[in-house]
C-alpha cells in the first residue's frame, strides 16, 4: 500500500506528470500525421479518378464547367498538407506556429472563394469572406514583421 501512495506522489509531482503530458502530446501528434498522411494519399487517390473520370467521360470542350471542381480538390489537398506540416512543425519545436496557422486559413478562405457560387450565396457571405481575408492578411503582416524583426 505504501509503494502505491509512494507511486502515486510520484505521477503527481508536477514534473514527472508534466513528462506524462508531453509524451500523450508527442503520441497524438504522431497518430495525427499518420492520419494525415493517409487522408492526404486518398484525396489524391479521389482527385486522380475524378480528373481521369472527366477527362474520358464528359464531351469536349465541357470540361471548363467542372474545372472549379478540380480547383476545389486541389486546395482541399493543399490545406491538408498545411495541417500536416503544422503537426510536424509542432512535434519538432513542440510550438504552434501562428504563421502557419494564418497561411492554412487562407488557403481556406481562398478555396471557399474560387469555389464559391455567386448565384447561391448573398452579399453579406461575400463581405464576411473579404473581412476574413482581411483580418487574416492582416494577421498574417504583423506576425511576419514580428517574426523579422526578432531575426535581426
Amino acid at each position: 500500500m505504501k509503494k502505491l501512495v509512494r507511486r502515486i506522489l510520484e505521477v503527481t509531482n508536477d514534473r514527472n506528470f508534466m513528462h506524462i503530458i508531453e509524451n500523450i502530446e508527442v503520441l497524438v501528434s504522431k497518430v495525427l500525421s499518420i492520419f494525415m498522411v493517409i487522408v492526404i494519399l486518398v484525396a489524391i487517390a479521389d482527385l486522380g479518378i475524378f480528373i481521369f473520370k472527366e477527362l474520358f467521360t464528359i464531351p469536349y470542350g465541357k470540361f471548363n464547367t467542372t474545372l472549379y471542381k478540380v480547383f476545389g480538390l486541389f486546395l482541399n489537398i493543399l490545406i491538408a498538407l498545411e495541417i500536416l506540416e503544422n503537426i510536424t512543425a509542432y512535434l519538432r519545436r513542440h510550438v504552434f506556429q501562428v504563421e502557419l496557422v494564418i497561411v492554412t486559413s487562407l488557403i481556406a478562405v481562398a478555396r471557399k472563394i474560387i469555389i464559391l457560387d455567386l448565384e447561391k450565396i448573398g452579399g453579406l457571405d461575400i463581405i464576411g469572406l473579404g473581412v476574413a481575408i482581411l483580418a487574416l492578411s492582416i494577421s498574417y503582416l504583423i506576425i511576419r514583421l514580428s517574426n523579422s524583426k526578432d531575426a535581426s
